[in-house]
C-alpha cells in the first residue's frame, strides 16, 4: 500500500533533518545569512531557521514588533535579500523555515498602517477587526476609543509642556498630531480650516490653544494616556504586560488570510518550507488556528513548482507544556519547539541525590524555606494584582455582567468575582485550557485533560475562599466549561478566561518566580518545573518512547533566543547537584569573605541575591578565562605573600564578563519584583548590588571574584562532560533538533539580549575546519572545538542514514556494573540499522581533572548490555573506532575509553 502524507517516511516529506536558528536584525541581514550557508552546510544542518522575516519596527533586534505582514523587512534585504538567500540555501542542500508571528503587532501609529487606520477611522476602519479591541469597556469614556499609552506623563501635564504639536497638511501628508517620534492621525472630521489660517491656533504657552487641542483630542477615536495607565486601563489585548505589543483576531478567517498571504506565496513559490508559529497561546483557538495553518500549508505546498516538490510543510508551535501535559494530536502540528525536550534532557543529567542538600542551602542562606509552589503562586497573585490588572478586571466585569443575567447568579459581586477568578487563575498548573476548540473536532484525551486540569484547579482555588466567593468560582467554572458561539457573551467570556491564562503563567513563572527561588539555576529555564531538580533514567527513557510515538518529529531544543541561561552554562551549573557539600562550603566561604564589604555598603544585596549571583558567575564564567594565579583548591585563600600576585603579570579584571553579569542582574532584581520592578525600578538597591558585584573584583585577581573562577573552573570539566552527553542526545533522540547560532562552540551566555549576540562565525568556520583528530581537539576542549565536532559528526551520520534516526524505533539500553549509573544509553532502530548512543552523565566525583572524560580504568568491569547477540561488529561514528560485542555486551572502558560520548553503528 502507497505511504500517505501522515505516513510516507519523513525524508519523503520534506521534513527538516537538523536546523539551525538564526536571528536576524539589521546588524545581521539576508545576505549575512548567506554567507555562513556554506559554514552550517559543511555542519550537517537541513535548513536554516529564520527568526521573523515581516517588516518590523525600524531598528528591532528580534523582529518580534511586526508592523507589516505583507512586506519582507527592508531592514533585511527586502523580498530580493530573502529569495536570494533562498537560492544560495538551495544550491548548498538546504532549505528556509520562517518564525511566524500570529499574535501581535507593534501598536506603533507611525510604522503600523494597519493600527494607524484604525486609530483614524475608529471601528470604521477596515482594519479594526484585525485587533482585539473592546469597543464598549466599562470606562464610558473609552466608548468607541483605543486607549493609547504612550505619554511619559499625564495627559494634561503633557499638553502644557507643549510635547504635543498639531502639523498642517504637507503634500501628501494630512494634517496630524505630533508626539515626539509618534505620529498620531486625524479622524477625517476633524476641525483644521481655523488652524490653517492662524497658526497659533494650537498653540499651547496660551490657555486658549491648550483648549482647543484638547478639544481637538477629545474628538478623536483614541484617548491619548500616561504609560502608566496601561496595566489597568487598557482596553484592547496586548502581549504579556508588552503595552506596545497589541493582539490580534486570527479567529476572524479575513485576519488569518491577510496575516498570512506573504507566507503562504513565499511557501507556494519554494522559497520556505515550513513554519514555526510563535506564541499559538495567546490565541482565541490554538487548536482551530493551527488546524486551519495546517490544511492552507499544505494546499499552497501542492502548488509549488514541479522542481521544488514538498508533500508536507513542517510545522511546529511554540508551546510550554506543564509536567504530564501532552500536546493534542487534533492541534495536526509536528509539535512544539522544543522546550519539553530541553526540560527532560537537563533534568536526567542533575543528580536527584542532590536535591535535600540543595533545598537546604537555599532555605538556610535566604531565609525563605517555602517551596517552588508557594514562591509560584504568590507570584501569579501579584502580577494579577499589580501586573495584568486591566485583563483581570475586564475579566471580572464580563463575569458580573453574565451573572446578572441569571436569577440564580445575580447576587454574585465583582469583589467575589475577582477573588474568585484570581484564585482560580492562581491555581492554573498549565499555561491554558483549550475549551474554544469545537466539540466535534476535539482531541479526546486532550478535552479529558483541561477536564482534569480545571478540576484539580479548583480544588486548591476552594481554599480560603468565602462562601459567596466559592459559589463565584463554581459560576466561573461553567462559564468555562459551557460551549457557546465563539461570538456570543459566554463565547466571548470563555476566550477572555483562557487568553489570561497563558499570560499570567508567563509573567508569573519564568518572568518572576524564576528570579525569586534559587536552589539551582540551570533548573529555572523556560520549559522546566524548578520544583523538579532531576529525571531518574528510566522516566525520561519512557518519555523518548513517548515522543517517538506521538511527537517523533517535534523540534528538538537545548539552547533558545529565549532560554534564561546558555546550554553549556546549566550544564555546569548542573554538577552542583553531584556536589551539594562542596557547593555549601564554597558558598560559605564567599559569604564569610564577603562579610567586610557588605558592612561597608549602606544598602547590600539580600542573601537569596548573592546566591543567585554566585550561580550566574559560576555558569558564565568563560572557558578561557583560567586561573589567574598558580591552580589551588577554589576553596583556598590565595596567599597575599606570593609573588605572583605583586607582580605586573597578574591578569586583567574580566571587564567584559562583568558588564554581562551586571546587565543580568538588574534583570533579576526587575522580573523578581522583590526589589522595584521594571515599571518602578529601585534604583538604590540596583546600585547597591553593582557596588557588591564590583566589590567582589575589586581584589582581583585576589578576592572572592578570584575564588568564583577557580570554582567555576574546577567543575567545568565534568560541566563539558554533561555539555557533550546533551548534544549526542538531542542529535539522536526521536525528533529534529535545532541548534541555536553558535551553539556548536561552548554556550555560557546569559538571558536575553546576552544570548541573542551574533556569534563569531569566522572563528567557527576556522576551527570546523581544523583536522587535527579527536586527541588534539579532546586536549584542548576549552576552546570548543570537541563539541563542533562532536556536531558536525553526528549530522554527518544524521545524513547518511536520515530514516534511522527519522524514524527508526527507540528502545533503552541498560548498564551494569560499577559506573553504571554513570551512563545513559539508547538505541535507534530500523528492520536492518541500528545506531546506539552512549553519553556519561554524573561524572563530578570520577572526571578526569584535566580533559572532560572518565579515565578509561575507572570504568572497570562497567559493560552495556545490547540484548542478544547480533552479527557484526560496532563502529563509533564520532572516532571510527571498531569494537565487538561478546554475549551481547560492550565494556565501557573500550566505549567511552577516548570520548566521554559515542555514537555506535552496527555494521553488517
Amino acid at each position: 500500500m502507497p505511504a500517505t502524507a501522515a505516513t510516507a517516511p519523513a525524508t519523503a516529506r520534506g521534513l527538516p533533518r537538523a536546523t539551525a536558528r538564526l536571528q536576524l536584525h539589521p546588524g545581521f541581514t539576508f545576505a549575512d545569512a548567506a554567507g555562513v550557508v556554506d559554514y552550517y552546510a559543511a555542519l550537517g544542518v537541513s535548513h536554516l531557521y529564520l527568526s521573523p522575516v515581516c517588516e518590523a519596527r525600524p531598528g528591532s533586534t528580534h523582529g518580534y514588533d511586526v508592523t507589516d505582514f505583507t512586506r519582507v523587512r527592508e531592514e533585511l534585504g527586502g523580498e530580493p535579500g530573502l529569495k536570494a538567500l533562498a537560492a544560495r540555501a538551495r544550491s548548498a542542500g538546504l532549505g528556509l523555515l520562517v518564525d511566524i508571528v500570529p499574535n501581535h503587532m507593534a501598536a506603533d501609529c507611525t510604522h503600523n498602517g494597519w493600527w494607524r487606520d484604525v486609530l483614524a477611522h475608529g471601528r470604521a476602519s477596515p482594519h479594526a477587526g484585525c485587533f482585539d479591541i473592546d469597543w464598549t469597556p466599562c470606562d464610558p469614556a473609552l466608548h468607541g476609543k483605543v486607549l493609547l499609552p504612550i505619554l511619559g506623563q499625564s495627559y494634561w501635564d503633557t499638553v502644557v509642556a507643549g510635547e504635543l504639536q498639531w502639523v498642517p497638511a504637507s503634500g501628501e501628508q494630512p494634517a496630524h498630531v505630533r508626539y515626539f517620534d509618534h505620529v498620531l492621525p486625524l479622524a477625517p472630521d476633524s476641525p483644521d480650516a481655523e488652524a490653517s489660517a492662524d497658526p497659533g491656533w494650537y498653540d499651547t504657552t496660551q490657555p486658549a490653544g491648550r483648549t482647543r487641542l484638547h478639544a481637538l483630542l477629545e474628538r478623536q477615536h483614541y484617548r491619548l494616556a500616561w504609560w502608566r495607565t496601561a496595566a489597568a486601563a487598557l482596553n484592547w489585548r496586548r502581549f504579556f504586560e508588552i503595552s506596545d505589543l497589541v493582539g490580534l483576531c486570527e479567529e476572524d478567517p479575513q485576519v488569518f488570510d491577510a496575516v498570512h498571504a506573504l507566507v503562504f506565496r513565499l511557501l507556494r513559490e519554494g522559497w520556505i518550507d515550513g513554519v514555526r508559529v510563535d506564541h499559538v497561546d495567546g490565541l482565541a483557538d490554538p487548536a482551530g488556528y493551527c488546524r486551519r495553518l495546517r490544511a492552507e500549508l499544505e494546499r499552497h505546498a501542492a502548488a509549488r513548482p514541479p522542481l521544488l516538490p514538498l508533500q508536507r510543510p513542517w510545522l511546529v508551535v511554540e508551546k510550554i507544556l506543564g509536567s504530564g501535559e501532552r500536546l493534542p494530536t487534533d492541534w495536526q502540528v509536528d509539535g512544539t519547539t522544543g522546550y519539553d525536550f530541553m526540560d527532560e534532557v537537563a533534568a536526567v543529567l542533575h543528580d536527584e541525590a542532590g536535591d535535600a542538600a540543595l533545598t537546604a542551602l537555599w532555605a538556610m542562606t535566604s531565609g525563605d524555606g517555602r517551596p517552588y509552589a508557594a514562591h509560584l503562586r504568590a507570584a501569579r497573585c501579584l502580577v494579577l494584582q499589580r501586573h495584568l490588572v486591566t485583563e483581570c478586571e475586564a475579566v471580572t466585569a464580563r463575569l458580573h455582567a453574565s451573572a446578572q443575567h441569571e436569577p440564580g447568579t445575580r447576587d454574585l459581586t465583582p469583589a467575589a468575582l475577582r477573588q474568585a477568578l484570581m484564585a482560580l487563575m492562581a491555581a492554573v498548573p498549565v499555561y491554558r485550557s483549550y475549551y474554544d476548540a469545537q466539540p466535534s473536532a476535539r482531541d479526546a484525551a486532550a478535552a479529558h485533560a483541561d477536564d482534569a486540569m480545571v478540576d484539580q484547579a479548583l480544588q486548591s482555588a476552594r481554599s480560603g475562599l468565602a462562601p459567596d466567593e466559592a459559589v463565584a468560582l463554581a459560576f466561573i467554572a461553567g462559564c468555562l466549561r459551557t460551549q457557546a458561539a465563539p461570538d456570543s457573551d459566554t463565547g466571548v467570556l470563555r476566550r477572555r478566561l483562557q487568553q489570561l491564562m497563558p499570560a499570567l503563567a508567563a509573567k508569573a513563572g519564568e518572568d518572576t518566580a524564576f528570579y525569586r527561588y534559587g536552589r539551582l539555576l540551570s533548573r529555572n529555564e523556560v520549559g522546566s518545573d524548578p520544583a523538579q531538580l532531576a529525571m531518574p533514567p528510566a522516566q525520561f527513557h519512557a518519555r523518548m518512547a513517548s515522543r517517538r510515538l506521538a511527537g517523533p518529529h517535534a523540534m528538538l531544543a537545548t539552547a533558545t533566543h529565549d532560554h534564561k541561561r546558555g546550554e553549556d552554562a546549566r550544564m555546569r551549573l548542573a554538577v552542583l547537584s553531584e556536589l551539594p557539600g562542596t557547593y555549601a562550603d564554597a558558598v560559605a566561604a564567599w559569604e564569610r569573605d564577603c562579610a567586610p564589604l557588605l558592612a561597608t555598603l549602606p544598602r547590600a544585596p539580600d542573601a537569596a541575591d548573592r546566591l543567585m549571583l554566585y550561580q550566574a558567575l559560576v555558569g558564565a564564567w568563560p572557558m578561557d578565562l583560567t586561573d589567574p594565579m598558580d591552580p589551588m583548591d577554589p576553596m583556598d585563600p590565595i596567599d597575599p605573600m606570593d609573588p605572583k600576585v605583586h607582580s605586573g603579570d597578574a591578569a586583567p579584571v574580566p571587564e567584559a564578563l562583568l558588564a554581562r553579569i551586571s546587565a543580568w542582574q538588574v534583570k533579576a532584581i526587575r522580573e523578581a519584583k522583590r526589589h522595584g520592578n521594571w515599571t518602578c525600578p529601585d534604583a538604590e538597591y540596583e546600585a547597591a548590588c553593582e557596588a557588591f558585584l564590583r566589590g567582589i573584583a575589586a581584589a582581583w585577581p585576589r578576592g572572592v571574584l578570584a575564588q568564583i573562577g577557580r570554582f567555576a573552573q574546577r567543575i567545568a570539566t565534568a560541566g563539558a562532560v554533561n555539555s557533550l552527553a546533551q548534544v549526542l542526545v538531542q542529535l539522536t533522540a526521536p525528533g529534529i533538533p535545532d541548534r541555536y547560532q553558535g551553539t556548536e562552540g561552548w554556550d555560557l551566555s546569559l538571558v536575553d539580549p546576552d544570548n541573542r549576540c551574533a556569534p563569531d562565525f569566522g572563528r567557527l568556520q576556522a576551527r570546523l575546519a581544523c583536522g587535527a583528530g579527536w586527541a588534539h581537539w579532546l586536549a584542548h576542549w576549552r576552546d570548543g572545538r570537541l563539541k563542533q565536532q562532536l556536531v558536525r559528526h553526528v549530522l554527518a551520520a544524521r545524513g547518511a542514514d536520515p530514516a534511522l534516526f527519522a524514524d527508526g524505533q527507540y528502545s533503552m539500553l541498560a548498564a551494569q556494573g560499577t559506573l553504571a549509573q554513570q551512563v545513559l544509553a539508547f538505541a535507534r532502530s530500523t528492520a536492518s540499522r541500528q545506531a546506539v548512543t552512549v553519553v556519561t552523565r554524573l561524572s563530578a566525583a570520577r572526571v578526569d581533572p584535566a580533559v572532560p572524560r572518565i579515565p578509561p580504568a575507572c570504568w572497570g568491569d562497567t559493560t552495556l548490555n545490547l540484548g542478544a547477540p547480533q552479527p557484526g561488529r560496532w563502529i563509533d561514528a564520532l572516532t571510527g573506532h571498531r569494537l565487538d560485542a561478546p554475549a551481547g555486551r560492550l565494556r565501557l572502558r573500550d566505549v567511552l575509553g577516548g570520548l566521554p560520548v559515542a555514537l555506535l553503528l552496527r555494521e553488517p
